[in-house]
């Protein structure tokens, strides 16, 4: 589940890495080409990260008195839907590629799926000596049934509640550095409870508050190893932003609680390809290409959300569920005073 994690959040390396000497091929053929098909192979995997990476921000809509905190340990995942696996090849889009059999547009597999069978494409690039050549390859798989259609997130959360209906929040992940893969992660967000500015508040039924938060993510991998392009400092770096606004609402009871509310989830994702890349034209020639380039996907939805909390003493268990354009899931464990 790490490994699959890391791989997603730094996804770029999923096409190179995979792809190898393909990869080389496309980029023969025009950045433009590779650069198209790495942003729509990539970004169902980026953006289920972004939905995968917010959940779980608030387990209440009461907010902790003044000195009361409370530490989490948070799992998230969100849930990858038959239609995020591929998406629509359509060669007309295209310079220099074209399928080998069957129509110009055709559903292939993205970073979350598998072509099974094996899909490949005809590409063209221009060869200073003998002219137009062509060259047959393997579209590269994603991660198939290796997700078990899920994308994890996990945390290390905490809250502290400031006077009149305040509470902070943040949460992190410890940079992880595993062979050639970095990865970092922070967020911090602000809740404020509507119920505690009104007369009477402790005679409310119900609590009601709103949640701001932001969520930040720093990943790289080092492509040395795995490119299958000779050249220098060859990496990529993802930079991966998301913001979440969210009204919530919970009941007040003292061991077993239920909350639920509704939320706007906006982010971007940018990973970039860097480093020499030094693409063979031909049999003779080759081109160096500097930061070949950049790709970036977008989210910007709204979702639901249901779940229910456990209170026994400092010990609190909650699990929720989010209705979103990726559905997603969370379970934490809580520890702390109020």
């Amino acid at each position: 589940m790490k490994k699959i994690l890391i791989t997603v959040v730094v996804s770029v390396l999923a096409f190179s890495a995979k792809a190898q000497n393909d990869f080389d091929v496309l980029l023969a053929a025009g950045v433009d080409d590779a650069q198209r098909f790495a942003n729509d192979y990539l970004a169902p995997g980026t953006n289920g990260l972004m939905h995968s990476m917010n959940a779980n921000w608030f387990n209440s809509a009461e907010v902790k008195p003044l000195g009361g905190f409370e530490i989490s340990i948070i799992g998230n995942a969100s849930l990858i839907a038959d239609e995020n696996k591929t998406f629509t090849l359509n060669t007309a889009d295209y310079n220099n590629v074209q399928f080998v059999s069957g129509p110009s547009s055709q559903l292939v597999a993205s970073v979350l799926g598998e072509n099974n069978p094996s899909i490949f494409v005809e590409v063209e690039y221009d060869d200073p000596i003998f002219g137009n050549q062509t060259q047959q390859i393997e579209l590269p798989q994603g991660f198939g049934d290796q997700s078990a259609n899920l994308l994890p997130t996990a945390f290390i959360q905490g809250a502290i509640g400031l006077s009149s209906g305040i509470e902070l929040k943040a949460r992190f992940v410890p940079k992880i550095e595993e062979e050639d893969v970095s990865l970092s992660m922070y967020g911090a967000g602000i809740q404020l409870e509507f119920t505690k500015w009104l007369p009477a508040d402790k005679i409310w039924p119900v609590a009601l508050s709103g949640l701001v938060s932001y969520t930040h993510l720093d990943g790289s991998y080092d492509l040395t190893e795995s490119s299958g392009i000779n050249g220098d400092n060859q990496r990529v770096e993802n930079d991966t932003n998301t913001w979440l606004f969210q009204l919530v609402a919970s009941t007040r009871l003292p061991v077993i609680n239920f909350y639920g509310g509704i939320g706007y989830i906006k982010g971007t994702s940018d990973s970039d390809l860097l480093g020499d890349y030094r693409v063979t034209d031909g049999t003779f020639t080759s081109e160096t290409i500097t930061d070949p380039f950049s790709v970036s996907s977008e989210v910007a939805a709204v979702r639901g959300t249901i779940g229910t909390k456990l209170k026994l003493g400092f010990f609190r268990l909650n699990a929720e569920y989010h209705l979103s354009e990726y559905d997603a899931f969370s379970v934490g464990v809580n520890f702390g005073f109020r």
